[in-house]
């Protein structure tokens, strides 16, 4: 007969057990780490001394563990509450000390068991940014996690008590019922009632309209068009600050003062940290010298607010200015010079950007890659009414194209997709003679392009169509010319098409497909979703920043006489045609798979790796974006089968279905009747939601964003305003065009305050700050749950991967995308970067 050996250890342990089930209690060492407010902050370096002093008074912070194993059943059934616990050792830090570390001694007893949350305390006047708290032993379990993330004020600025949660995820069902209470109350926290003003202190997530763009106390040139909540001008929504209505109009509402901008409310954890937004001041305040210094120089200038020629425009960035009395202001890049920085496209070549060849290639590889169409009939044809806008199909006709098609027909060059256009001729009608009553004087475009046997485009024809003095549609074409004034008219109708794509890159692809547009989601997942909740955590590594980006903006880039449209071609009509094209959004577009086929640049093929077959083998955008497109989708994938197994598990997550309802009819509900919304009942359609939200709000913005300086620091290569028609023979401006064509040239586009301007705030807007996450990198122990960890692991390899088969692309001589005239390689898609201006690095987020 056998005999079972005693382990002592184990024997230990029961006498343990034992011990606790009894009553005994058992000190558990915890560490915090957090950051204090005065980290990077001279201006509050006194309240460092105020916290001491609460600490000397007994004003502490205090913690109590939950448990997530037994309730309370005198406390409405949460969980067991232990006794509070206060941080120790708190003591004066210095302004450049980032993280703070105290310890916390718990009593722990066998009724506690595995703490599942803790309720913390601030009893200091001043707040402070709690990261994380970590359990060294918890008998029978180890460690504990509770990521938090937050900032903590005094107590009394909570109707509640702060609660935290350790890094296990559940989904509503699964919760444990000590937790439960919890978990709903947080939720209800966060909704807060829809009334009030906000505060700094508040976490409060709610939904409004765009309702303060414009400011009508200033009289009617300030008077902006409410965006959301009507079918004339349909708009996402934004996030809530409360702030009263203006006195003239109580529909609107009031603006903050300038000098208060940094102050603009979102929920308290949205700002920029201490790190970014110490980048941020000194970057704003660099763009602010170089936009002022510039512009009074000009005043000594030969034709002041102009620029002579290209060389002239060079000086912007080749010459040191005459600052040297100034104290230079350092970032924490440690740039500092007041000038501007080569921009990439004509850093090695002044001249490549005016080519045929770079002009078609940024098109598949530059600031704007996402609005290029294969051509499906000739001549393109106009969806807008005739009666209000002319004659529907263009003026563009065989004559002008056929002999530059590689002897083609037309109908087999249709028929072989080799035909392909970039319009912006129906975005831009409905707005033009509006916008050409202002000081902008411009036209809504067509370029046709074909596809060269070397798998690079070549723009054959440019359709010039605007409203005349006699209220005439009139279109003019214009083709490729080499030399004489032909070249010169040539290049100002590029420079046209140009003007046209920067506005709507900027005001469409950027602002509203992906500042935007994501707003409502932050909103309802913070609403609706537990941060206990899987897809919470796999979507909040997302919205980092967003919301108070997009505040920024509102205060200060699209409002009424902002910096956008005091430096691109719509003006004050930006942000109201910006509404009018919202109406053809479509969530399942946004999928770049979707997107491509739905321009006619791919074809659904099941043999392919992607399932579809790029029509342009060499687009580098399309062919980096799906590679990117699909490691995302991999990891989703994995990440929501991991925790739902059915489809039934998706159908009855509660948070999951309010989320989503929430998203269309509230975040999105100008749009709410769309039949084209998924309906979130199968687990492939939240794989492919998450997939969509997720890259519109990391890849997507990279390739839309970090390019600006890159391409569009040089005015001439994206000119962003025009101010005067194509000129006509026998006037003096067509004799100009003739004997000074840059002068000429540069009358026409941007001028020289507003390009200095939109110099300084595109160079701030490419930047990667200090503190930036990038895709696949995202803070140690987020979660427990092993295959998560490990699917997360795979994906961080696998961007990796794809990053070093874009090197390998980009020094492929085949390619001819891929690098181009300028010697630009396209890296706007690979995964990381370094911090500052890089043209590369895609962050998690819409994070600039």
């Amino acid at each position: 007969m056998s005999r079972k050996l005693s382990d002592p250890s184990m024997d230990e342990n029961a006498s343990k057990k034992a011990r606790y089930e009894a009553g005994e209690t058992k000190a558990i060492k915890g560490t915090v780490v957090l950051m204090k407010k005065n980290f990077l902050d001279l201006t509050d370096a006194k309240d460092a001394v105020v916290d001491q002093m609460d600490e000397i008074l007994g004003h502490k912070v205090s913690l109590q563990l939950i448990s997530s194993v037994n309730t309370d059943l005198a406390n409405k059934g949460r969980g067991k509450l232990g006794k509070p616990a206060y941080l120790e050792g708190w003591k004066i830090s210095t302004l450049t000390e980032r993280d703070a570390t105290f310890s916390v001694n718990f009593e722990w007893n066998e009724e506690i068991g595995v703490p599942g949350a803790f309720l913390i305390k601030n009893s200091h006047h001043n707040e402070f940014y709690l990261k994380t708290l970590t359990l060294d032993d918890v008998p029978g379990h180890g460690k504990v996690y509770f990521v938090c993330n937050s900032w903590i004020y005094h107590s009394e600025y909570y109707k509640k008590d702060r609660v935290f949660f350790a890094n296990q995820s559940y989904l509503p069902n699964e919760t444990p019922a000590p937790l439960q209470y919890y978990r709903e109350e947080e939720l209800e926290n966060l909704r807060g009632n829809g009334t009030g003003k906000r505060e700094e202190w508040d976490r409060v997530y709610d939904y409004d309209v765009y309702n303060d763009l414009g400011d009508p106390e200033k009289g009617e040139t300030h008077v902006r068009k409410i965006l959301g909540g009507s079918s004339d001008y349909p708009y996402p929504r934004r996030g809530r600050t409360g702030r009263p209505p203006t006195k003239i109009d109580p529909k609107c509402e009031s603006r903050m003062p300038l000098r208060k901008t940094l102050d603009i409310f979102v929920p308290r954890d949205e700002r920029f940290s201490p790190l970014k937004m110490s980048d941020f001041a000194a970057t704003g305040l660099k763009s602010i010298f170089q936009f002022i210094v510039p512009g009074f120089l000009a005043l000594f200038h030969k034709t002041p607010l102009e620029f002579d020629s290209f060389k002239d425009m060079l000086k912007l960035y080749e010459d040191h200015l005459p600052l040297e009395l100034l104290k230079e202001l350092v970032r924490s890049d440690g740039d500092y010079a007041f000038k501007f920085p080569m921009p990439q496209v004509i850093r090695e070549d002044k001249s490549a950007w005016a080519t045929d060849e770079e002009f078609a290639r940024e098109m598949l590889a530059g600031l704007n890659p996402v609005v290029v169409h294969c051509l499906q009939e000739f001549p393109p044809t106009s969806k807008l009414d005739p009666k209000l806008f002319g004659e529907q199909r263009s003026t563009i006709s065989e004559e002008h194209v056929k002999d530059n098609l590689d002897g083609l027909p037309i109908d087999q060059a249709i028929k072989d997709k080799r035909l392909f256009i970039l319009d912006h001729h129906d975005s831009l009608m409905p707005y033009l003679k509006r916008i050409n009553t202002t000081t902008t004087q411009t036209y809504a475009s067509r370029t046709l392009l074909f596809l060269k046997e070397d798998g690079s485009l070549k723009p054959l024809a440019i359709e010039l169509t605007r409203e005349d003095e006699q209220s005439r549609i009139v279109s003019k074409v214009y083709t490729p010319a080499e030399s004489g004034v032909e070249a010169t008219i040539w290049q100002l109708a590029k420079a046209y098409v140009t003007v046209d794509d920067s506005g709507y890159h900027q005001l469409i692809s950027h602002w509203l497909h992906t500042h935007a547009v994501t707003e409502p989601f932050i909103i309802a997942t913070n609403r609706q979703l537990s941060v206990l909740h899987p897809i919470y955590k796999l979507l909040h590594p997302h919205f980092r920043d967003t919301m108070y980006i997009n505040a920024l903006a509102r205060q200060l880039l699209i409002n009424a006489d902002g910096i956008l449209e005091m430096t691109v071609f719509p003006g004050k009509f930006s942000l109201e045609m910006s509404a009018t094209i919202y109406k053809d959004w479509v969530f399942p577009q946004q999928a770049l798979p979707a997107d491509l086929i739905k321009r006619g640049m791919a074809v659904e093929d099941s043999s392919q790796p992607h399932g579809i077959k790029l029509v342009i083998e060499d687009y580098p955008y399309a062919v980096d974006g799906l590679e990117i497109w699909s490691a995302i989708k991999t990891w989703v994938r994995d990440y929501c089968n991991f925790y739902y197994k059915t489809d039934e598990m998706v159908q009855k997550d509660t948070e999951l279905q309010s989320w989503w309802k929430e998203v269309r009819e509230k975040g999105h509900g100008d749009k709410k009747d769309e039949p084209w919304w998924p309906k979130l009942q199968t687990r492939e359609e939240l794989i492919e939601c998450c997939t969509i939200i997720i890259w519109i709000a990391s890849a997507l913005h990279a390739a839309i964003n970090f390019g600006q300086y890159p391409y569009g620091g040089y005015p001439p290569n994206r000119p962003s305003m025009s101010r005067r028609f194509m000129p006509e023979p026998e006037t003096f401006d067509y004799e100009e065009l003739k004997s000074d064509p840059e002068k000429a040239f540069l009358k026409t586009i941007t001028p020289l305050p507003q390009s200095i301007l939109g110099i300084a705030l595109i160079e701030a807007l490419s930047l990667h700050t200090s503190d930036e996450v990038f895709l696949g990198k995202r803070a140690p122990e987020w979660t427990t749950d092993e295959e998560p960890l490990q699917a997360f692991e795979r994906f961080g390899k696998k961007l990796v991967e794809i990053e070093q088969k874009i090197v390998n692309m980009n020094n492929d001589l085949i390619l001819k995308n891929r690098v181009g005239p300028a010697n630009i390689p396209y890296t706007l898609l690979c995964p990381s970067s370094e911090l500052g201006l890089t043209g590369r690095g895609i962050p998690n987020s819409v994070s600039i």
